[in-house]
Protein backbone atom coordinates (compact mmCIF):
# COMPACT_ATOMS: atom_id res chain seq x y z
CA UNK A 1 0.00 0.00 0.00
CA UNK A 2 3.23 1.92 0.84
CA UNK A 3 3.97 2.89 -3.13
CA UNK A 4 0.18 3.23 -3.84
CA UNK A 5 -0.33 6.01 -1.49
CA UNK A 6 2.26 7.82 -2.69
CA UNK A 7 1.92 7.15 -6.61
CA UNK A 8 -1.29 9.13 -5.66
CA UNK A 9 -1.47 12.80 -6.79
CA UNK A 10 -4.87 13.39 -4.40
CA UNK A 11 -4.47 12.10 -0.93
CA UNK A 12 -7.39 12.69 1.64
CA UNK A 13 -7.92 11.41 4.91
CA UNK A 14 -11.22 11.47 6.13
CA UNK A 15 -11.48 10.57 10.10
CA UNK A 16 -14.43 8.77 11.76
CA UNK A 17 -14.64 6.93 8.40
CA UNK A 18 -16.02 3.41 9.37
CA UNK A 19 -19.54 4.44 8.84
CA UNK A 20 -22.44 7.18 8.48
CA UNK A 21 -21.27 10.67 6.53
CA UNK A 22 -17.07 9.74 6.65
CA UNK A 23 -17.77 6.56 4.66
CA UNK A 24 -19.63 7.93 2.03
CA UNK A 25 -17.07 11.12 2.07
CA UNK A 26 -14.59 8.37 1.80
CA UNK A 27 -16.23 6.86 -1.14
CA UNK A 28 -16.83 10.42 -2.86
CA UNK A 29 -13.46 10.78 -2.74
CA UNK A 30 -12.04 7.59 -3.64
CA UNK A 31 -14.49 7.90 -6.77
CA UNK A 32 -12.81 11.16 -7.69
CA UNK A 33 -9.63 9.46 -7.93
CA UNK A 34 -8.23 10.32 -4.51
CA UNK A 35 -6.10 7.67 -2.39
CA UNK A 36 -8.09 7.87 0.76
CA UNK A 37 -6.67 7.33 3.97
CA UNK A 38 -9.77 5.90 6.15
CA UNK A 39 -9.42 6.79 9.74
CA UNK A 40 -11.17 4.94 12.48
CA UNK A 41 -11.00 4.86 16.35
CA UNK A 42 -12.43 1.03 15.76
CA UNK A 43 -10.02 -0.99 14.23
CA UNK A 44 -12.22 -4.00 13.05
CA UNK A 45 -14.75 -1.35 11.64
CA UNK A 46 -12.15 0.51 10.33
CA UNK A 47 -10.73 -2.37 8.37
CA UNK A 48 -13.46 -3.46 7.50
CA UNK A 49 -14.43 -0.03 5.82
CA UNK A 50 -11.52 0.09 4.10
CA UNK A 51 -11.94 -3.60 2.70
CA UNK A 52 -15.45 -2.39 1.57
CA UNK A 53 -14.51 0.42 -0.35
CA UNK A 54 -11.79 -1.34 -1.43
CA UNK A 55 -14.08 -3.74 -2.95
CA UNK A 56 -16.12 -0.79 -4.72
CA UNK A 57 -12.94 0.48 -6.42
CA UNK A 58 -12.02 3.04 -4.51
CA UNK A 59 -7.92 3.41 -3.71
CA UNK A 60 -8.25 3.61 0.04
CA UNK A 61 -6.30 2.37 3.24
CA UNK A 62 -7.33 2.52 7.27
CA UNK A 63 -5.18 4.14 9.49
CA UNK A 64 -6.12 3.52 13.54
CA UNK A 65 -6.69 7.11 14.68
CA UNK A 66 -8.86 8.19 17.91
CA UNK A 67 -8.36 11.22 18.10
CA UNK A 68 -9.52 12.06 21.52
CA UNK A 69 -5.92 10.44 22.27
CA UNK A 70 -2.97 13.18 21.39
CA UNK A 71 -0.65 9.66 21.00
CA UNK A 72 -2.78 8.16 18.75
CA UNK A 73 -2.98 10.93 16.50
CA UNK A 74 1.08 11.38 16.60
CA UNK A 75 1.05 7.99 15.56
CA UNK A 76 -1.33 7.84 12.76
CA UNK A 77 0.68 11.10 11.43
CA UNK A 78 4.16 9.17 11.27
CA UNK A 79 2.33 6.38 9.78
CA UNK A 80 0.63 8.55 7.09
CA UNK A 81 3.99 10.59 6.52
CA UNK A 82 5.65 7.42 5.84
CA UNK A 83 3.30 6.23 2.90
CA UNK A 84 3.04 9.54 1.34
CA UNK A 85 4.63 13.16 1.01
CA UNK A 86 1.69 15.39 1.42
CA UNK A 87 -1.84 15.49 1.87
CA UNK A 88 -4.50 17.79 0.16
CA UNK A 89 -7.30 17.25 1.88
CA UNK A 90 -8.11 16.83 5.66
CA UNK A 91 -11.49 15.69 6.54
CA UNK A 92 -12.08 16.09 10.46
CA UNK A 93 -15.58 14.29 10.50
CA UNK A 94 -15.19 11.95 13.82
CA UNK A 95 -17.58 13.05 16.58
CA UNK A 96 -19.89 12.08 19.23
CA UNK A 97 -23.12 13.49 21.11
CA UNK A 98 -23.82 12.06 24.29
CA UNK A 99 -26.29 14.31 25.42
CA UNK A 100 -29.06 12.99 27.89
CA UNK A 101 -29.88 16.66 29.60
CA UNK A 102 -30.54 20.04 29.60
CA UNK A 103 -28.08 22.41 29.81
CA UNK A 104 -28.62 23.04 33.81
CA UNK A 105 -28.16 19.08 34.29
CA UNK A 106 -25.09 19.06 32.16
CA UNK A 107 -22.20 17.11 34.03
CA UNK A 108 -18.72 17.85 33.59
CA UNK A 109 -17.61 14.26 32.44
CA UNK A 110 -19.85 14.66 28.78
CA UNK A 111 -18.99 17.86 27.94
CA UNK A 112 -15.14 17.07 28.41
CA UNK A 113 -15.62 13.64 26.43
CA UNK A 114 -17.38 15.64 23.74
CA UNK A 115 -15.01 18.57 23.23
CA UNK A 116 -12.39 16.11 23.51
CA UNK A 117 -13.29 14.73 20.32
CA UNK A 118 -15.61 17.21 18.76
CA UNK A 119 -13.08 19.93 18.97
CA UNK A 120 -9.91 19.28 20.27
CA UNK A 121 -9.49 15.93 18.66
CA UNK A 122 -10.26 17.95 15.16
CA UNK A 123 -7.27 20.58 16.24
CA UNK A 124 -4.82 18.27 17.34
CA UNK A 125 -5.21 16.17 13.98
CA UNK A 126 -4.96 19.41 12.24
CA UNK A 127 -1.48 20.40 13.71
CA UNK A 128 -0.19 16.83 13.67
CA UNK A 129 -0.65 16.77 9.73
CA UNK A 130 0.11 20.24 8.73
CA UNK A 131 3.63 18.93 7.91
CA UNK A 132 1.88 17.24 4.77
CA UNK A 133 -0.91 19.83 4.36
CA UNK A 134 1.82 22.39 3.55
CA UNK A 135 3.37 20.21 1.11
CA UNK A 136 0.33 20.29 -0.96
CA UNK A 137 -0.34 22.51 -3.78
CA UNK A 138 -4.07 23.08 -2.84
CA UNK A 139 -4.47 21.46 0.68
CA UNK A 140 -7.60 21.86 2.15
CA UNK A 141 -8.77 21.19 5.53
CA UNK A 142 -12.64 20.49 6.34
CA UNK A 143 -14.46 20.33 9.82
CA UNK A 144 -17.51 18.59 10.06
CA UNK A 145 -19.49 21.37 12.16
CA UNK A 146 -23.33 21.51 12.64
CA UNK A 147 -26.27 23.80 12.75
CA UNK A 148 -26.93 23.03 16.72
CA UNK A 149 -23.68 24.71 16.76
CA UNK A 150 -24.70 28.15 15.22
CA UNK A 151 -25.24 30.37 17.52
CA UNK A 152 -27.11 32.90 14.97
CA UNK A 153 -30.24 30.31 15.77
CA UNK A 154 -29.69 28.35 18.93
CA UNK A 155 -31.65 26.42 21.32
CA UNK A 156 -31.46 24.82 24.61
CA UNK A 157 -31.12 21.20 22.93
CA UNK A 158 -28.12 18.91 23.25
CA UNK A 159 -26.02 21.15 24.81
CA UNK A 160 -22.55 19.85 25.36
CA UNK A 161 -22.55 18.52 21.23
CA UNK A 162 -24.12 22.18 20.36
CA UNK A 163 -20.88 23.67 22.24
CA UNK A 164 -18.25 21.37 21.22
CA UNK A 165 -19.25 22.39 17.57
CA UNK A 166 -19.71 26.37 17.88
CA UNK A 167 -16.35 25.75 19.33
CA UNK A 168 -15.15 23.78 16.64
CA UNK A 169 -16.37 26.54 14.55
CA UNK A 170 -13.71 28.92 16.09
CA UNK A 171 -10.91 26.04 15.01
CA UNK A 172 -11.82 26.80 11.77
CA UNK A 173 -11.72 30.42 11.32
CA UNK A 174 -8.38 30.76 13.73
CA UNK A 175 -6.93 27.66 11.17
CA UNK A 176 -7.97 29.73 8.32
CA UNK A 177 -6.45 32.93 9.32
CA UNK A 178 -3.11 31.20 10.40
CA UNK A 179 -3.09 29.53 7.09
CA UNK A 180 -4.23 32.54 4.60
CA UNK A 181 -0.90 32.71 3.41
CA UNK A 182 0.15 29.41 2.59
CA UNK A 183 -2.69 28.40 0.66
CA UNK A 184 -4.40 26.19 2.72
CA UNK A 185 -8.17 26.40 3.01
CA UNK A 186 -10.21 25.75 5.96
CA UNK A 187 -13.85 25.42 6.24
CA UNK A 188 -16.91 24.27 8.25
CA UNK A 189 -19.49 22.63 6.78
CA UNK A 190 -23.14 21.58 7.97
CA UNK A 191 -24.42 18.37 6.58
CA UNK A 192 -28.04 18.67 7.34
CA UNK A 193 -30.01 16.62 9.79
CA UNK A 194 -28.89 12.95 8.19
CA UNK A 195 -29.77 9.37 8.33
CA UNK A 196 -26.77 8.12 10.27
CA UNK A 197 -26.40 6.36 13.48
CA UNK A 198 -26.36 9.42 15.14
CA UNK A 199 -28.91 11.17 13.24
CA UNK A 200 -31.24 8.67 13.72
CA UNK A 201 -33.82 6.91 11.47
CA UNK A 202 -36.19 9.66 11.05
CA UNK A 203 -33.74 12.35 9.18
CA UNK A 204 -34.68 13.66 6.14
CA UNK A 205 -31.52 13.81 4.44
CA UNK A 206 -29.37 11.40 2.79
CA UNK A 207 -25.77 10.31 3.98
CA UNK A 208 -25.01 11.34 -0.05
CA UNK A 209 -26.11 14.84 0.50
CA UNK A 210 -24.55 15.49 3.95
CA UNK A 211 -21.44 14.74 2.10
CA UNK A 212 -21.86 16.44 -0.94
CA UNK A 213 -20.41 19.96 0.12
CA UNK A 214 -17.54 18.16 1.71
CA UNK A 215 -16.44 16.39 -1.35
CA UNK A 216 -17.10 19.83 -3.47
CA UNK A 217 -15.05 21.70 -1.06
CA UNK A 218 -12.22 19.29 -1.69
CA UNK A 219 -12.25 19.25 -5.17
CA UNK A 220 -14.44 22.08 -7.02
CA UNK A 221 -14.69 25.05 -5.07
CA UNK A 222 -12.53 28.20 -5.69
CA UNK A 223 -9.60 28.61 -3.40
CA UNK A 224 -10.63 32.16 -2.11
CA UNK A 225 -13.51 30.10 -0.43
CA UNK A 226 -11.82 29.99 3.13
CA UNK A 227 -12.77 30.73 6.70
CA UNK A 228 -16.42 30.30 6.31
CA UNK A 229 -19.22 27.84 7.44
CA UNK A 230 -21.78 26.12 4.63
CA UNK A 231 -24.28 24.43 3.90
CA UNK A 232 -25.82 22.38 0.87
CA UNK A 233 -22.43 24.51 -1.31
CA UNK A 234 -23.59 28.07 0.63
CA UNK A 235 -22.02 30.07 3.15
CA UNK A 236 -24.30 30.27 5.85
CA UNK A 237 -24.29 32.24 9.59
CA UNK A 238 -22.13 31.65 12.61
Amino acid sequence: MEELAVAKSNVALVTGANKGIGYEIAQQLGERGFHVFVGARNADAGAQAAASLRNGGASVEFIHLDVSDWASTQAAAKIVAAKTDHLDVLVNNAGVMEDKTGISELDDDTILRTLMTNTLGALRVTQAFLPLLLKSPRASVINMSSGLGQLSDMGDTYPAYSISKTALNAVTRQFAAALGDKGVTVNSVCPGWVKTDMGGSNAPRTVQQGADTVTWLATEAPRTLTGQFLRDRNVIAW
